[in-house]
């Protein structure tokens, strides 16, 4: 503690797959644009912390740093007035401007609500820049609930594409249905909104407060870290019993007069001012209330973002992947009606329900005899297609190396282009569907490029699309005609 301080700084209550040489995850991920599906749940990770030079107080009991009596009708009036001047303009805010219920109609808000859901599970792990496009296109198509409710995840997943984190969109369908089945009109309360598929407390106290000016708390990392600084706690930000007593704090300071209003005052206010690196703290409504700021002036050595602790990341894993651009061409070696194998992932796990071109997780790098036999396997064993009896190679090449970053994983994925001739033509693959449990469906190259597919399989697009224009460009006109006819009479034999 500091000797010529009141204040302290305090510790928050925190705690400081069988596999063959080339293994196979069902399929493995052709990746989304960058993290895996995240949930509303704190991670529990090992933490470091940059101390300040002041000696901190052990803190058991919530009771100890709560905001007193005058300290809440300061920062609820400060922050409010400060939220009235400075929000920002944004797509789901006009649409819930008017956070008063008296004489709206049902239809209106259920409309607020919806606009509210939907905007913050785009919200999450997402930047606002990018998540105002997909909204309003999203409004666009399904403007109500009940439009929503009409749509399957395929169209869903196709708006969707290149936002990532897909277990959202998913959720916001299945939720959308279950309130259209089950209920009479849209839940108002966070314990009947957390009763829906897919709503945890943050977004239920969201659409509560917000939609319903229902007086509750709402707790993101933007709010973990503007109440930090406010109360000086050091702990660590992703540990459960952390967050738990954050979200009691924060509910003694929402305002009961304009509980949304506050919310979102509190979250602009951290992703505005209250920054994690660069916080404004003279432009900050609060500072003359922030124990943080107080503190880094009475010694020099503590700055407001030591508060609170710095987390370090867990190490990413390391995974590589052999992906092949399968494409089934007709007899006569034409590509003009060609058709390129898609797989559908399973409906649980990573990337749930999504298409994707083949693809193998192996167990390291590997060179390319192994990745190719890896690929034969895999098309034999999932298609009965053998590579060497069933069709004819017109053309294999490597197209490239991606590497993928999850929040988690670092993705090396080798790809490939796979141009076959089945005998048989088109209709070997639909006698063998009985048998294979897989789901999967050919695409010729114009839905392919609509499909709602995830940024990192359109990025494989993109890159054997610039392969075959390369290649093309590199070989003169007579040579490619030559070697089409050859390619044509060698089929036919």
């Amino acid at each position: 503690m500091i000797a010529h301080s009141n204040f302290k700084t305090f510790y928050l209550a925190g705690k400081t797959h069988s596999l063959h040489s080339v293994r196979r995850r069902s399929p493995s991920p052709t990746i989304v644009s960058t993290k895996e599906d995240a949930t509303e749940s704190p991670t529990m990770k090992r933490c470091r912390q940059e101390k300040p030079k002041t000696e901190p107080s052990a803190l058991g009991d919530i009771e100890d740093i709560i905001f007193s009596r005058e300290e809440i009708p300061e920062i609820r009036a400060s922050l409010l007035k400060w939220y009235d001047e400075n929000q920002r303009d944004l797509p789901w805010r006009r649409i819930s401007k008017n956070g008063d219920n008296n004489g709206v109609s049902v239809g209106e808000r259920e409309k607020r609500a919806y606009a509210v859901w939907v905007s913050e599970v785009m919200l999450q792990q997402t930047r606002v820049q990018t998540v105002i496009d997909y909204f309003n296109r999203w409004m666009e198509k399904w403007p109500t609930i009940h439009d929503l409710a009409q749509a399957d995840i395929e169209e869903v997943n196709e708006l969707w594409a290149g936002l990532g984190y897909y277990r959202r969109a998913r959720f916001l369908l299945e939720g959308a249905k279950m309130i259209v089945e089950d209920r009479t009109e849209f839940p108002k309360t966070v314990s009947s909104l957390r009763k829906v598929k897919g709503i945890g407390d943050y977004t239920a106290g969201a659409i509560a407060s917000i939609a319903f000016n229902e007086t509750v708390p709402v707790v993101d990392g933007n709010v973990i870290r503007v109440i930090a600084r406010l109360k000086a706690l050091s702990a660590n930000p992703k540990d459960s019993k952390t967050v738990k007593n954050v979200w009691k704090l924060a509910g003694q300071l929402v305002d009961p007069s304009r509980p949304g209003d506050f919310n979102q005052a509190l979250m602009e206010l951290g992703a505005t001012v209250c920054t994690p690196l660069g916080p404004s703290c003279s432009a900050c409504p609060i500072s003359h209330q922030c124990r943080a700021v107080l503190l880094s002036t009475k010694d020099k050595s503590v700055q407001v973002t030591h508060y609170p602790m710095k987390v370090v990341k867990a190490k990413q894993r390391r995974d590589f992947s052999a992906v092949s651009v399968v494409e089934i061409v007709e007899v006569d070696g034409s590509r003009s009606d060609s058709r390129f194998l898609l797989i559908k992932r399973p409906d649980n796990g990573l990337l749930a329900g999504l298409w994707e071109f083949p693809s193998v997780l192996l167990e390291g790098e590997t060179d390319l005899a192994s990745r190719r036999k890896a690929i034969n396997n895999f098309l034999k064993e999932s298609f009965g297609l053998d590579i060497r009896k069933s069709c004819k190679i017109v053309l294999r090449e490597e197209v490239g190396e991606y590497v993928h970053v999850f929040s988690h994983i670092r993705l090396k994925m080798c790809i490939e282009l796979l141009i076959l001739n089945l005998k048989g033509g088109m209709n070997f693959m639909q006698r063998t569907q009985e048998c294979v449990t897989l789901t999967w469906k050919f695409v010729d190259g114009e839905a392919l490029s609509s499909l709602g597919l995830t940024s990192g399989v359109r990025k494989v697009c993109t890159m054997v699309e610039k392969f075959k224009q390369n290649r093309s460009d590199s070989v003169p006109a007579k040579t490619r005609k030559k070697n089409k006819e050859k390619t044509a009479k060698e089929m036919k034999c």
